[in-house]
């Protein structure tokens, strides 16, 4: 069985010389970013902001999103959000966070305005206090990933491979962050969760590239170290490409046919996907040549991986 090839000839793009650009780009990305976290902020869904989520389906065919806007505004009541959800007769109603002697009044209003045309199939409750927590926990996560793999590449490769590691995937993790202030789509565990995912899969990627660096500093002992940097990237460009392919294709299903709930996650997945490639590429091995590694180190290396499997 022939091996599935996608460049079936080593290409040699010069990915050194474009590390400049890449640098100057991955700033602008990062500023532009965190200029937008704090100044539009993220659209934080009921996870984490609080409130009210109602699950309904109509009894009658697709639900009249215009008429059932109306009426819930009759009520008097603060931001309330309706959107379908994996079907026209589907419907969530989205009502922002009030004190707790209210909401459960508040829910009944609702169901007495709406009627029996309609199923009521679910409803949540997040409090503030809540609210607040799991945002407190969704950072501290995030930190301890992002930490966590730094360590692990650290003890993998070497220190200067951890530096690279960690710094490439903090720049995901925030470019991430930057796309949902910037189109305020809603921000919500699953959000976070895919923004977890993003860490996992950039590092992979990653890593892979690292492996090849280090296997190319032991075979070509006096090599100028943008050229070796520039062969690894080249003879890891298949892989690298065919694994964004397919998992972008796996994404790309979700986010179309995914439906609302999906949608979130999707997007992070998509963008991290794009965002991971492109870091791996033109940031964590890039860096490698300002905080290189000893080649000595490496030789050592591999010296105390040989006399660990008996070989000669």
């Amino acid at each position: 069985m022939r091996p599935l090839i996608i460049i079936r000839r080593i290409p040699n793009i010069d990915f050194m010389g474009l590390r400049h650009i890449g640098f100057a780009l991955s700033g602008l990305m990062t500023i532009a970013s965190i200029v937008l976290f704090f100044v539009n902020g993220l659209n934080y869904g009921i996870d984490f902001s609080g409130g009210t989520i109602i699950e309904v389906r109509s009894l009658s065919g697709a639900a009249d999103l215009g008429k059932m806007r109306a009426d819930l505004d009759s009520l008097g009541l603060r931001d309330v959000t309706l959107q379908n959800f994996g079907g026209p007769d589907n419907v969530l109603i989205r009502l922002q966070e009030q004190s707790d002697k209210t909401q459960e009044q508040t829910v009944n209003q609702v169901k007495a305005k709406l009627g029996n045309a309609f199923e009521y199939r679910r409803t949540e409750v997040v409090g503030p206090t809540v609210g607040a927590e799991l945002i407190k926990a969704g950072v501290e996560a995030t930190v301890l990933a992002l930490f966590a793999i730094a360590v692990y590449v650290w003890f993998r490769f070497e220190w200067p491979f951890g530096v690279g590691a960690m710094l490439s995937t903090v720049h995901d993790t925030i470019t991430t962050i930057g796309l949902f202030s910037l189109l305020q789509i809603e921000f919500n565990l699953t959000t976070l969760a895919a923004i977890l995912t993003i860490a996992g899969y950039s590092i992979n990627d990653t890593v892979v590239i690292y492996d090849r660096v280090r296997e190319t500093m032991r075979r070509y002992k006096t090599m100028d170290f943008a050229e070796l940097i520039n062969k690894s990237l080249n003879e890891t460009l298949s892989r690298t490409i065919l694994t964004v392919s397919t998992t972008a294709l796996a994404v790309l299903s979700l986010l179309l046919f995914g439906g609302e709930v999906l949608r979130g996650f999707s997007i992070a997945m998509l963008w991290g996907i794009v965002v991971g490639t492109y870091s791996s590429l033109f940031i964590a091995a890039p860096l490698l040549f300002y905080i290189r590694p000893k080649r000595a180190a490496v030789q050592s290396g591999d010296a105390g991986e040989v006399a660990a499997r008996g070989k000669p």
